[in-house]
């Protein structure tokens, strides 16, 4: 089960410095002047979880294994990207194919790196990406309505209730509102999802600083997480420049540079952290001498799927899960101590997996 998280924002605000210093590669080049990304990269990282390091200790696992969260380095947008302008067409298609955006904001003042509009003004830009946005959803959905529509008077059933979305849709994207903002019913979120709107989908603004703002941010970034509070949504501050820095340091010297610079934990951390909670998903673990192992599901998911994740003849053949969770695992000093104390659970079919549940599946071959 993959997760992919687009990284967007205007050219020159340190998208590919970020992405870089994301996957602790150079493989997406970060040159200033627009559109140097020009393929989209993509890049897995581990969700840092001090979890996993803790239950590997308790059973003696012999390997720790991280769950991943994909990143998507998408070129820079410009004013007209959703008709084309800036190779706009091909970076909106990587775009569609995100479960969501990590929105990446110029909160700093550097008069060697240039600007687009020739001025810093998180607002102003963040409002151009949102606009070719909404305005590339109402191009798709209005040269879809017609056929739509012409189903749903044959009788289509599926179609008149996409009819009736679309419309919901449209109405407020003519208002300047991204279709994330529709109230959608449980029974219509799979037509919904099927749209593949691309203002529909959730967003973390990153507020790049300056490396003296790193810790607490900055006037810009203040105006963007004002903003974030409004649509209910998440603002993380980094320092593009200082991630990079650390993402290539040896790791017994990254805890030195980050008290010198006044940071508890990379930043980097908080923005996949952020990512992972802004797509709802949880964490599993299996636990034993051979592996402590973290697992990636959705909030909500059940047994047999959460098993599905390792492998597809789990969820098929899936009996029970045997279950413990996380705190009565660690203060019961693993499985058998929580087993003694009557924490270890059975679980069936209809379990809905809890963050931090450590699992063990019987199924049958």
């Amino acid at each position: 089960m993959g997760f992919k998280c687009g990284i967007v924002g205007l050219p020159n605000v340190g998208k590919s410095t970020l992405f870089n210093a994301l996957t602790q590669t150079a493989a997406a080049q970060a040159a200033n002047y627009p559109f140097c990304t020009i393929e989209p990269n993509v890049g897995d990282v581990a969700v840092p979880d001090d979890r996993l390091e803790t239950l590997a200790g308790i059973a003696g696992s012999k390997e720790i294994i991280p769950t991943r969260l994909t990143f998507v380095d998408i070129a820079g947008l410009v004013r007209g990207a959703s008709k084309g302008e800036g190779l706009g067409n091909q970076f909106l298609a990587t775009i569609r194919e995100c479960d969501a955006i990590a929105h990446v904001v110029r909160c700093f003042v550097d008069d060697d790196i240039t600007h687009v509009d020739g001025k810093i003004a998180p607002i102003s830009d963040i409002e151009t990406i949102e606009t070719e946005l909404m305005l590339a959803d109402l191009d798709s959905l209005e040269k879809r309505l017609f056929n739509l529509e012409k189903k749903a008077k044959g009788g289509d059933k599926e179609a008149k209730e996409t009819v009736d979305l679309v419309n919901r849709c449209l109405v407020l994207l003519r208002e300047g509102q991204p279709a994330r903002l529709v109230a959608v019913k449980p029974e219509e979120r799979k037509i919904f999802l099927g749209l593949g709107l691309l203002s529909s989908k959730p967003v973390l603004y990153v507020c790049n600083v300056e490396e003296s703002s790193a810790d607490k941010g900055n006037a810009f970034s203040e105006e963007v997480a004002a903003r974030a509070k409004l649509e209910n949504a998440v603002a993380v501050v980094v320092s593009a420049r200082i991630e990079s820095e650390i993402a290539v340091m040896p790791q017994d010297e990254q805890k030195d540079y980050l008290d010198a610079v006044g940071l508890a934990e990379p930043g980097l951390n908080r923005v996949i952290r952020a990512g992972y909670d802004l797509l709802n998903l949880i964490t599993y673990f299996t636990v034993g001498p051979k592996e402590a192992r973290a697992w990636t599901i959705s909030q909500g998911t059940k047994g047999p799927a959460a098993a599905g994740v390792i492998h597809t003849d789990f969820e098929k053949g899936y009996i029970r899960a045997e279950t413990v969770g996380y705190d009565d695992y660690v203060a019961n000093k693993g499985e058998s101590g929580a087993r003694d104390a009557g924490k270890f659970r059975l679980e069936g079919k209809d379990y809905v997996v809890a963050d931090g549940d450590v699992l063990h599946f019987r199924f049958a071959n």
